[in-house]
């Protein structure tokens, strides 16, 4: 059974059809990959998956239960945590504090309210995790400084506080630099070693060819097709997908 399944999910925007019978499953421990070309509906279906967006037909089940619907506390509580495209950090709080937050948010409110936030043991757990992702130098500094990279890594941090069972990462490597990426790439695999399983939205086919143990593709709000990166690589309808019928066929061999 997939630790995280979708099953013909569907979506509508008024008139437009986002989702049309999308279905992917997640196996625990692994590393997915979903990727299509712009609005073909990735985000879409990450934001139905974490309660952001609500359907009226399809499924969602984590570890078999149905989710479908829930709010994005319920999902998050759950062990599913999340990155956005644009980084959701209060740049004029310091990295640190970012952290103790993020801290916060994940024991819920009244908890925050009874006890004054920022222990020793929470600001000590901050430290680690912004020295695993590689920033823990920049702890003081305001997070409105950070470069675009350093944010995302910064965004990557605060999600592990409340260390989840799935991330879902939406474009992790968009806009950064290839030293970042190389760092973000060896930190995926570190956390998935230790059990984390991961579902990556990403554009750059380099990064998710190398990381990804499956990879899906989605196009017009279908998933399309789903396996190994070397058999999606080649798949015909990923490369109509990408560059068109016509254009796929001028690169055959005459």
């Amino acid at each position: 059974m997939a630790l995280l399944e979708m099953e013909d999910v569907r979506k509508s925007f008024g008139g437009l059809q986002a989702l049309s019978a999308c279905s992917l499953e997640v196996e625990e421990g692994s590393i997915a990959g979903l990727i299509g070309p712009n609005g073909s509906g990735k985000t879409t279906l990450f934001n139905i998956v974490t309660g952001y967006e609500r359907i009226r037909e399809g499924a969602v089940r984590f570890r078999g239960t149905a989710i479908t619907n829930s709010t994005p506390e319920r999902v998050f509580a759950l062990g599913i945590g999340r990155t956005f495209q644009l980084t959701r950090i209060f740049t004029r709080l310091s990295v640190v504090e970012n952290m103790l937050v993020a801290t916060q948010r994940h024991e819920g409110w009244l908890r925050s309210v009874l006890r004054p936030a920022g222990s020793a043991s929470e600001h000590r757990r901050a430290m680690e995790l912004l020295d695993f992702v590689g920033i823990a130098r920049l702890a003081d500094a305001p997070a409105g400084t950070l470069s675009y990279g350093q944010r995302k890594l910064l965004d990557l941090a605060c999600v592990l506080v409340a260390d989840p069972s799935v991330i879902l990462l939406d474009e992790p490597a968009g806009g950064i630099n290839p030293t970042l990426i190389g760092l973000l790439a060896q930190r995926i695999r570190e956390l998935n070693r230790q059990g984390k399983t991961f579902l990556i939205v990403e554009h750059n086919m380099e990064f998710v060819m190398s990381l990804c143990h499956r990879v899906t593709v989605m196009d017009f709000g279908k998933t399309i097709v789903s396996g190994p990166p070397d058999v999606v690589r080649s798949d015909r309808r990923v490369l109509d997908a990408y560059l068109g019928t016509e254009e796929a066929d001028g690169d055959e061999a005459p």
